[in-house]
């Protein structure tokens, strides 16, 4: 026992070293600078808003949080993390001695053709003890190598979820606001053919007294029939989008509070985005590959020690004897000690082959970081750019609107007074229903866009 606990602590002195290289983090392949502002009007970043003050409508909150209690997606990545956590366990129990309390027990029978006493023997043993199975000293850090591998992905599949979560906040708020755009242009669409079918009503009254012509008829019914159209094709597509809504929330969207329009949501914030190396720690799919990386970076030490001896110990202690009664007499104690150095000498090209794969898997990991900054940092700058110019194009569809709408009413007076023809009026009707129509549907970009900014800035985890 004494050579046994001297050989495990010189293990634990020299088991200092490890082949694994030193990790160094790559330089982010992107601009010190985003393209557009990135300063914003606030001070609080993104990843330090919590999702609901972000979105402070009720129905919002309700429906994200039903994603977030019952998305199977986030329900599978949550998994993924208990996955990692075991597989790490498991590793980390090499790192330790595993030791074993045993019992056995054995009747034997010799024949008297087998005997050497030429009679019938029947032998009996019994033992007992603690052993100690084939524990490596890590004096190369193999081991901890590997151990350090498995806690970098379990590490690495925790940040994933979060990435997850982010992701899932961000489609479900964009999912909502679309079927709410939806319902605004639904009613429209509603409201426009209500108002069509009326003026067709005069129109066919006007052409059966002969005070119009078949031409205007067929003019007012074709209005009537676009707007049903596109009052069905709304309608759909409303339907379509609330589908997509109950699957992201895993539940049907019933029991919740009443929507509000589109212009009266207030989740549109001037967030500062700062500078793209903030995005290093504010991402958690950024901080996910790296760890990846440190996995892929570890396992090559793992794959380097394996060119070196590997020793390892079998021991054992406990007591024996032929009696069940005389297992703990004086003089019964056993141990064994049985030391395994075993060198690689010829293996094919195996250990070769494990080495090249682990410096690939790293170059791979290497070019997947570089490759997710890449695209953060690209979703930042899209968001950032559109976010000045939608307000603007927004203005512009007010004004366009209001201009339409003021067209209409000019064009109608001209044609009650026998100034103009059906044409104008049938003209200007179909602008502003298409003008009203880009309006609901600019206000869903530009609060899409402000959604935008806020998952790729980390935005959606508090």
């Amino acid at each position: 026992m004494n050579k046994t606990m001297t050989a495990l602590i010189a293990a634990g002195v020299i088991s200092g070293c490890s082949l694994t290289p030193h990790y160094t983090r790559p330089e982010a392949p992107v601009a010190e600078a985003y393209p557009a502002d990135s300063r914003g009007d606030g001070e609080r970043t993104a990843s330090a808003i919590g999702w609901r003050e972000f979105f402070p409508d009720q129905r919002l909150q309700a429906l994200i949080q039903n994603a977030l209690d019952n998305n199977r997606d986030l329900r599978m990545a949550a998994l993924r993390i208990e996955e990692a956590r075991a597989l790490y366990n498991i590793q980390a129990a090499d790192l330790l001695p595993n030791l074993n309390a045993g019992f056995t027990g054995s009747r034997v029978r010799t024949p008297a053709s087998l005997s050497l006493t030429g009679h019938e023997v029947v032998s009996s043993s019994y033992q007992v003890g603690l052993s100690l199975a084939s524990f490596e000293l890590d004096y190369l850090g193999r081991v901890r190598s590997l151990n350090d591998a498995a806690l970098n992905l379990y590490l690495a599949s925790d940040e994933a979820r979060q990435a997850a979560q982010i992701s899932l906040i961000a489609e479900v708020a964009k999912a909502a606001l679309a079927e709410s755009a939806f319902t605004e242009q639904q009613d429209l669409a509603q409201r426009t053919l209500d108002g069509r079918e009326s003026a067709y009503q005069l129109a066919k009254q006007r052409f059966d007294v002969g005070a119009s012509s078949a031409l205007d008829l067929r003019l007012n019914e074709t209005l009537v029939l676009a707007a049903r159209v596109a009052l069905v094709t709304l309608t759909r597509q409303r339907a379509q989008a609330l589908n997509g809504l109950t699957l992201l929330t895993g539940k049907p969207a019933i029991d919740l509070p009443p929507a509000q329009a589109l212009s009266a949501l207030g989740i549109v914030a001037e967030l500062p985005a700062g500078l793209p190396s903030d995005l290093l720690t504010r991402r958690p799919d950024i901080r996910a590959a790296e760890k990846r990386l440190m996995a892929a970076n570890a396992n090559i030490g793992a794959a380097r020690a394996a060119f070196f001896p590997r020793i390892s110990l079998t021991t054992g202690i406990g007591t024996a004897s032929n009696a069940l009664s005389g297992l703990f007499e004086p003089g019964s104690r056993t141990w064994s000690f049985a030391p395994q150095l075993l060198l690689p000498i010829f293996d094919a090209g195996r250990n070769s082959g494990n080495l090249n794969l682990a410096e690939v898997r790293k170059n791979l990991a290497i070019a997947d970081y570089e490759k997710t900054i890449q695209i953060a940092f690209r979703e930042v700058a899209d968001a950032l750019v559109a976010r000045a110019l939608l307000d603007q194009q927004i203005d512009a569809q007010l004004a366009t609107q209001l201009a339409q709408a003021d067209r209409l009413r000019l064009a109608d007076q001209r044609y009650q007074n026998g100034v103009s023809s059906i044409l104008d009026v049938l003209d200007a009707q179909r602008d502003l229903f298409a003008a009203e129509l880009s309006l609901v549907q600019t206000r869903l970009l530009r609060l899409t866009n402000a959604i935008d900014l806020y998952r790729s800035l980390g935005g959606g985890l508090s």
